[in-house]
């Protein structure tokens, strides 16, 4: 049985945010477990845990700006008369 373009396009979709969850789960937890043999004080405050926060934050936007990307370029591959 083939696919049609509507399932294809939730297939797609589905499998993109799924990746990007997992992206976002090892931004989110991988640099804050290795924070602390990595950590150096500056001033009395460990210097990881900061780059660690400042660097998820990017992380998180970057898994925005690809997600607005790769479906922008997934709906331009459908159409704008196709059903979704």
């Amino acid at each position: 049985m083939k696919e049609t373009p509507p399932d294809d396009y939730w297939r797609r979709t589905r499998q993109l945010t799924v990746w990007l969850l997992l992206a976002w789960g090892v931004v989110a937890f991988v640099p804050v477990l290795f924070a602390r043999e990595l950590s150096v004080e500056v001033f009395g405050w460990p210097l990881a845990f900061w780059l660690a926060s400042q660097g998820a934050l990017l992380g998180f936007c970057a898994i925005v700006i690809v997600y607005a990307r790769c479906m922008r370029r997934l709906d331009e591959s459908v159409g704008p008369g196709e059903p979704r």
